[in-house]
């Protein structure tokens, strides 16, 4: 499709503008070797349903290799009022695709005078993944990231996870991507089929527990995964989404909730 065709552009599509403007992810067709240790990576995300919403959460390390790079990376990003992008892969590819579907949701918000539908957030996000095909294959700017967002034409939480080439999966219970995710998908399934209640059970402060205890879990198993540092006011980073919009849980109060959930009982 000729996107500079004025007869194939959408209404409202920040994206089709930016084409139109000379924008484009960067082709990897021609380009030199890159020492792919070198690339800062992210890792380890998740997203389920709890009683009232999504929780989204992160860990906070970042590294290139061996090495670890950054302690205080925030893998959550907001989108719009009611969406959250959370990443594991490269920062710079995955900050970039956040920027643009932000600026992509306001543009249509405010150029049709009304916010784009679910279905329109979820296939934005796909088609930069598919744009991003040619470093994804590379392996030198591959992101795998979960959206999740508040319906409120069907008034319901939303999570979809995405693969490296654009392909969107809505999940109905939770899911994790990055390096530590094998570690933690098993005893997510775990707490949902034989947990003290199903995850879309339990209350706010019992999701963020369980996420505090999921995230410190994957960083022992896994050296990309960053487990929280009290004595340098690091935690994760957990957000919900419900009927209201997103909420950051303030340093403090996951501070808090971490020392509940490191407690043994």
């Amino acid at each position: 499709m000729n996107l500079l065709n004025p007869e194939n552009q959408q209404q409202g599509d920040f994206i089709d503008l930016l084409n139109r403007s000379g924008y484009a992810w960067p082709d990897a067709t021609g380009m030199p070797a890159i020492d792919k240790a070198s690339l800062t990576q992210g890792t380890t995300v998740l997203a389920f349903h709890y009683k009232d919403g999504v929780l989204v959460a992160g860990d906070r390390r970042a590294t290139a290799g061996n090495a670890i790079m950054y302690e205080r990376c925030d893998k959550v990003i907001p989108i719009d009022d009611y969406s959250l992008m959370a990443i594991a892969g490269v920062p710079a590819t995955a900050f970039e695709m956040a920027r643009v579907l932000s600026h992509n949701f306001e543009y249509y918000r405010r150029s049709q005078l009304q916010s784009l539908s679910t279905e329109g957030k979820v296939r934005a996000l796909s088609r930069l993944l598919k744009d991003n095909m040619g470093l994804a294959m590379q392996g030198v700017g591959a992101v795998s990231p979960i959206f999740a967002t508040y319906n409120l034409k069907s008034d319901a939480p939303m999570i979809y996870f995405y693969d490296l080439l654009g392909a969107q999966f809505e999940i109905r219970t939770h899911t994790a991507t990055g390096s530590g995710s094998p570690v933690i998908r098993g005893v997510l399934e775990h707490e949902d089929l034989w947990g003290q209640n199903p995850l879309n059970q339990r209350s706010q402060e019992e999701a963020s527990l369980l996420a505090i205890r999921l995230l410190q879990t994957a960083g022992r198993f896994d050296s990309a995964t960053g487990q929280a540092r009290p004595d340098d006011n690091i935690f994760p980073i957990i957000a919900c989404i419900t009927a209201k919009g997103y909420r950051f849980l303030p340093e403090e109060e996951v501070a808090s909730l971490f020392q509940q959930a490191i407690q043994r009982t």
